[in-house]
């Protein structure tokens, strides 16, 4: 048992350190830090959207810098600034002849990273959007008749503005599936707001000299230990009623895929090691709910929207609230 509690400390020393680093830059948003590092630690990957100047890349810098190296140990990132003249193989790479061998050698595109960094992904066209497909669902990259295996850790962050749609393309249903996570940052509260404006230069500083403090080797400890969070066997039970709850509600044109359900579960498991937990709980579920499934649903109209995935974790929660599952 005080082996069990060392190993839990150490943990948490961990994910707090990474959570810590990246607030150095961005500032009163703990929440949403928390999502996207606990998307990465459930082996998934995330969408940013809103609007323009919220944080969405300087979150997604700051967590790259803050897991990334030069060294042997650290992870590598890449940015990819999505255009609408981008091509597959700009991501993916290409074949190119080389004239010493006599052959052709295929050359890697910037997709084989540990940390992807995709700007504006909607500003691409879906032939390049669907290069990402294979990618974030299988960890590799088919090129021809060849299979080329990515690294252990890839981790997509991916943002696009809510307000544009001139020179847009919107993600497919597939695409978005494909994220684990749909966050919107929003802006700042006042005071919160009033002290970026105080410390501007600060900030901005703080970005530039953002410091490595987790290699690759601990996100990788770090994922396995989510393996071993203890999920009740009613919380199972929850996000099954959930998923199902989506298919059949009156106000919903297209509910949640089985993937979506297990991308629920992994996300749970997740977010409770990052809150410091051994368990899930149901205070889970409604914290994770809309970010993961929300993206996944298509509905009727915006009022729709609004009240129909809460009406159905609402139900879920009361009935699971009832059962006191850790008495």
């Amino acid at each position: 048992m005080e082996d069990q509690q060392v190993v839990q400390n150490e943990v948490n020393r961990n994910i707090q350190a990474l959570i810590n680093n990246i607030e150095t830059v961005i500032k009163g948003k703990q929440d949403k830090i928390k999502l996207v590092v606990t998307t990465l630690l459930a082996k998934g990957h995330v969408l940013i959207e809103d609007n323009p100047g919220t944080g969405k890349t300087v979150l997604a810098r700051t967590l790259a810098r803050s897991i990334s190296s030069a060294s042997e140990d650290g992870l590598i990132f890449r940015r990819i600034q999505f255009t609408p003249d981008l091509l597959p193989m700009d991501l993916i790479g290409s074949y190119i002849f080389d004239d010493s061998k006599k052959d052709f050698e295929f050359k890697k595109g910037p997709l084989f990273c540990n940390v992807l960094l995709s700007d504006e992904i909607n500003r691409a066209s879906p032939k390049v959007q669907s290069a990402l497909l294979e990618c974030m669902a299988e960890n590799q990259i088919t090129v021809g008749d060849v299979t080329h295996h990515l690294e252990k850790l890839f981790f997509t962050i991916a943002t696009q503005n809510s307000i544009e749609s001139e020179g847009t393309y919107p993600l497919p249903a597939a695409q978005l599936d494909r994220f684990f996570m749909k966050i919107h940052m929003g802006y700042p509260d006042e005071e919160v707001e009033m002290d970026i404006y105080r410390s501007y230069l600060g900030i901005a500083k703080n970005l530039e000299e953002v410091k490595q403090v987790l290699s690759l080797s601990d996100i990788l400890a770090l994922q396995k230990d989510v393996d071993e969070v203890f999920m009740h066997e009613e919380i199972i039970r929850v996000v099954n009623n959930i998923i199902i709850a989506t298919r059949n509600h009156p106000d919903i044109v297209l509910g949640c895929s089985t993937r979506s359900g297990i991308n629920f579960l992994k996300c749970l498991k997740a977010f409770a090691l990052v809150n410091g937990r051994s368990f899930v709980t149901e205070d889970d579920i409604k914290a994770l709910a809309q970010p993961v499934l929300d993206h996944r649903i298509v509905y009727r109209g915006k009022e729709a929207r609004l009240a129909a995935l809460n009406e159905i974790v609402a139900k879920e929660i009361s009935r699971l609230s009832k059962q006191n599952l850790y008495a």
